[in-house]
């Protein structure tokens, strides 16, 4: 793991301003592996030391990763006046500096989203030319069709004349739910795939993205530290059948914690 300066770490991961934390470290407030040190200098690695910082034990690791399972109403961004952002959803300690949703999710969709404060992790998660994979629990008004795989699967052209990559797409065993996996993220872009072929998306919930599938027990709402190995399997190209086994052996209970 990179370091980092003891003096920017603390800057990261308290509220305290670089002028105090440089008074903090005069004063003997911090302590790395319970010694005292006063060199903001100091480079560091996170994820093999303690530090401390008035008697409070800051997260490990050079970046925090957060994964969310975001409720329906809620926002994908920073801050807002008029409605609930996934930031609102963290208990106040856990608000840091810089820390900010790596890509979005639809208020009106539910399910995985990642809070970070890694600008370059975010980045390639969101870069065109990587695709990262995402992958959609979705109910339909009407019940599944087997013509759907192969239109998805061909790239289907939207009404306005929107193009989309390629896509895989199959049912679950009620047929009136379906898993979809999209290689990019286009405005709205599984609800209308399937207007375009006769049928409503009435729930979505995003339960994977690349390999990293959400954890069934994590309630809406709810969220998880996760370290750097699992952030790398969310950039990674999984198999769709794969993560459709995955996925399959606990579809039930997705559908039940989600009321999907």
């Amino acid at each position: 793991m990179p370091t980092i300066r003891l003096d920017k770490l603390l800057a990261n991961r308290t509220p305290h301003s670089r002028s105090e934390v440089k008074q903090l470290l005069r004063q003997g407030a911090v302590q790395i592996d319970g010694v005292t040190e006063r060199d903001g200098s100091r480079q560091i690695d996170p994820d093999a030391v303690q530090v401390t910082c008035c008697g409070k034990l800051l997260p490990g690791g050079a970046h925090i990763y957060l994964l969310l399972n975001k409720p329906l109403g809620v926002i994908c961004a920073t801050e807002d006046r008029r409605q609930q952002t996934v930031i609102d959803l963290l208990p106040p300690e856990r608000r840091t500096k810089g820390l900010f949703p790596a890509g979005r999710l639809d208020a009106d969709s539910t399910g995985m989203v990642l809070l970070t404060d890694d600008g370059d992790l975010a980045h390639r998660m969101l870069s065109p030319k990587h695709h990262v994979p995402k992958f959609y629990l979705i109910r339909l008004a009407r019940p599944y069709e087997e013509r759907y795989a192969a239109a998805l699967a061909d790239g289907l052209t939207l009404s306005d004349g929107t193009h989309c990559l390629p896509a895989e797409i199959a049912p679950l065993p009620d047929n009136s739910h379906a898993l979809v996996c999209l290689h990019e993220g286009k405005y709205h872009q599984v609800r209308r795939m399937m207007a375009a072929l006769g049928n409503h998306v009435e729930n979505l919930h995003r339960t994977a993205i690349g390999e990293l599938v959400m954890p069934v027990n994590l309630g809406l709402g709810e969220y998880l530290e996760i370290i750097h190995k699992d952030v790398e399997n969310m950039l990674k190209e999984p198999q769709f059948w794969a993560v459709y086994e995955r996925i399959m052996t606990n579809y039930s209970s997705y559908l039940i914690n989600v009321s999907l």
